[in-house]
């Protein structure tokens, strides 16, 4: 979570910027901050991921350049678990974040102001497909016991975090159809291992018998050397699922907005980036708008309705 001494600084600065606004000398100024915002610094953060996490000075040139674009300070905060990012944005404390397709959903579902603007195209990879899209897949040790979807009733499961797409929704959702049956009915045991890569490393280690895993999170280990695919068996992926939004909240002024959509969208020209785009293993961003996510929402219902239906 966002430590107490950061929430401090952020009321204050909020409180300080309405105090601004109220006091402002010309009703001009006073009527554009009501219409929308233009904060003296922007504040960005993102999902805790394995590759976020391990190369958070990647993104230092990213922060440059949409400092550059937007003429702003930008102010970066991690946090610890994909809820915090999801309060901070609807709380306003956070401008521009990097959320998982299911934590955008809630989020914006919360704050329908709060709208995705881009996403990366990911490269082709060991399990990762070209493009805007991933796959969940379900993912064992080779040389164990559980080499088919059948023998794995029964056994322990590896989940990521209650907010992820392919790491909790999309098992809870859409494999339940494959084995007829309810996730916790199938397994023995459900395990959250908060993120994809220790979900990955505890199946290598037999800590857990098998485990949901997104794609290009699961190539992120392989490529780090920590395993190797002919480590693992894949025994399931599902359709393909939009890649990690990028979203800014609504009441920025519209100017704001454009250019930092523009910052990623062609962040490709920046030669400093280009270690970043590697390092999420894309080319370029490409544009994304909020109904690309209608197949979350899709999930999300049919998640309601099964768990009504008990």
């Amino acid at each position: 979570m966002i430590s107490h001494r950061t929430w401090r600084y952020l009321w204050a600065l909020a409180g300080g910027l309405a105090l601004a606004a109220a006091t402002g000398p010309l009703q001009s100024q006073t009527a554009y901050a009501a219409a929308c915002e233009n904060p003296a610094a922007l504040r960005f953060s993102i999902i805790p991921t394995e590759e976020t996490i391990q190369e958070l000075t990647l993104y230092k040139p990213v922060i440059d350049y949409l400092s550059k674009m937007t003429g702003k300070k930008v102010e970066f905060y991690m946090p610890t678990s994909y809820a915090s990012v999801i309060e901070a944005m609807i709380g306003g404390w956070v401008d521009v974040g990097v959320l998982g397709p299911n934590s955008y959903v809630i989020t914006h579902d919360k704050d329908p102001s709060i709208n995705v603007f881009a996403t990366y195209a990911k490269r082709p990879g060991h399990l990762q497909e070209e493009g805007p899209g991933y796959r969940a897949a379900l993912i064992t040790k080779k040389g164990s016991k559980f080499s088919t979807i059948e023998s794995l009733k029964g056994s322990v499961v590896g989940l990521t975090d209650p907010a992820s797409t392919s790491g909790n929704l999309i098992p809870r959702v859409l494999f339940p159809k494959v084995v007829k049956m309810p996730l916790d009915k199938y397994f023995s045991k459900l395990v959250y291992t908060g993120e994809h890569d220790k979900s990955t490393i505890a199946v290598y280690e037999g800590k857990v018998d098998a485990a949901f895993v997104a794609t290009h999170r699961f190539d992120n280990v392989i490529d780090r050397g920590m395993v190797k695919m002919a480590d693992f068996n894949v025994l399931w992926e599902s359709p393909p699922v939009p890649q990690d939004p990028f979203a800014y909240r609504g009441k920025l002024c519209p100017d704001l907005k454009k250019k930092v959509a523009q910052t990623f969208l062609t962040l490709q020209s920046q030669p400093k980036a280009k270690k970043f785009l590697d390092n999420v293993k894309a080319d370029k961003f490409v544009p994304m708008k909020d109904s690309d996510y209608d197949l979350i929402r899709e999930l999300r219902k049919a998640k309601e309705k099964m768990k009504k239906q008990g």
